[in-house]
């Protein structure tokens, strides 16, 4: 992978075995995104081989993400990517494509094929709010407050934030996030479902590895498959139709163990 990549969108990959870490940092904005950033973690996602299991997602210094970069906001380009203003200069289907590869940059942390964990310290805002959302779990340091602000500013959130915010607390709950655009602190989010867990901003790294791993201890597969049907679960499909998947995953599960027992 390019580094440049990564150096251009603020975003550091450290790959440990079978975990890999991803830092936004830019600690001198509160590690506010541009569209560098999502370029950074769309390309970090096409790049991680099946090796890696876990992923984990944090922020550098005393915030995990304040949202979008202000500059985008002023009608120039920002390192070289096209300000909001910009976007909407072309066609609508030009406009549409480029949307659609910015979301790519949070899609895949919600591929079931590996793990991933967000470790929120302070602000979680707009784009910030929703990385921490397209993640499996989410770890909180007893600072961090969560935000929808995308409404504020006349926009939408667009990088994929409402589904797995609805999925989570439910319509009226993620209505009432959205519409006022309040911050919603860390006791609150765990009381509602948003939070895995609070912990005292000291101990955020280890509350983080401990869950890393236990996430390890099952087999890849099992792990893999178990996230597909919870997914498939929140979908809308039948219970005739999750019964079938269920069958289906755990035939699949069982002539893997057979074939590394030997018995196929």
């Amino acid at each position: 992978m390019d580094a440049g990549v990564l150096e251009r969108g603020g975003v550091r990959l450290v790959v440990d075995g079978p975990r890999a870490t991803i830092t936004l940092d830019r600690p001198d904005v509160l590690n506010a995104q541009t569209p560098s950033t999502w370029e950074a973690l769309r390309a970090i996602g096409e790049s991680l081989g099946p090796d890696v299991r876990v992923v984990v997602v944090r922020g550098s210094g005393r915030a995990f993400s304040a949202g979008l970069d202000r500059r985008m906001f002023t009608g120039e380009r920002v390192d070289g990517e096209p300000s909001l203003l910009e976007i909407m200069q072309g066609s609508q289907q030009e406009a549409d494509a480029r949307i659609a590869r910015y979301q790519d940059g949070f899609r895949w942390l919600r591929d079931p094929s590996r793990v991933t964990i967000a470790a929120v310290q302070g602000h979680a805002i707009g784009a910030g709010f929703q990385l921490a959302l397209a993640c499996d779990f989410r770890v909180l340091a007893e600072d961090a407050l969560l935000c929808m602000a995308e409404p504020s500013l006349g926009l939408v959130p667009d990088l994929g934030g409402t589904l797995p915010l609805v999925r989570l607390v439910g319509y009226s709950r993620a209505a009432e996030i959205c519409v006022t655009t309040r911050r919603v602190p860390a006791d609150e989010a765990l009381r509602m479902g948003l939070a895995n867990s609070v912990v005292p901003v000291s101990g955020l790294d280890d509350a983080v590895d401990e869950l890393v791993a236990q996430v390890l201890k099952p087999m890849p597969g099992a792990v893999s498959e178990t996230l597909a049907l919870i997914a498939s679960a929140t979908s809308g499909v039948s219970d005739d139709e999750q019964l079938a998947l269920e069958r289906a995953a755990q035939m699949r599960r069982l002539t893997e163990l057979a074939k590394l027992a030997g018995k196929l």
